[in-house]
């Protein structure tokens, strides 16, 4: 199942690239980055009320309740540049410089989760790196 919801997270966020492109015209990248906030946070807020959530809330520890607090700095601080680059970049070239954040994670996930790379993925990271470069040129 996690591979279907891998597919229209990546549908999905090819749709982001192309609304905030449009979106983007004549308004400052962080106060569209702030739009688009308040508008996931209000779709969040009622999809956990509707789906019985909020009962869940007590349950959750210190630690775990502080990295998703990182995380979500973490990803207000990626939208916030994404909106900046997509403002004055081309669309293609910025969602593949963000795409290749797989790079970062590969790294990150051996410092910090002890993730062992393998042939695999380090000629993926290889490929991910390539077709990068082959967009921004």
């Amino acid at each position: 199942m996690w591979v279907i919801f891998a597919i229209l997270s990546a549908i999905f966020a090819s749709l982001v690239a192309i609304f905030a492109k449009i979106g983007l015209q004549g308004i400052d990248s962080t106060l569209a980055t702030g739009i688009r906030a308040v508008v996931m946070a209000g779709f969040f807020l009622t999809a956990i009320t509707i789906l019985n959530k909020w009962k869940d809330l007590p349950s959750i520890e210190g630690k775990p309740l502080l990295y998703i607090i990182f995380a979500g700095i973490a990803g207000a601080l990626s939208w916030l540049f994404y909106f900046m680059a997509l403002k004055s970049g081309p669309t293609t070239a910025v969602a593949a410089l963000d795409r290749s954040s797989i790079i970062f994670v590969l790294i990150f996930s051996a410092l910090i989760l002890g993730e062992a790379f393998t042939w695999k993925t380090i000629l993926g990271a290889v490929f991910v790196l390539l077709g990068t470069f082959f967009f921004l040129i």
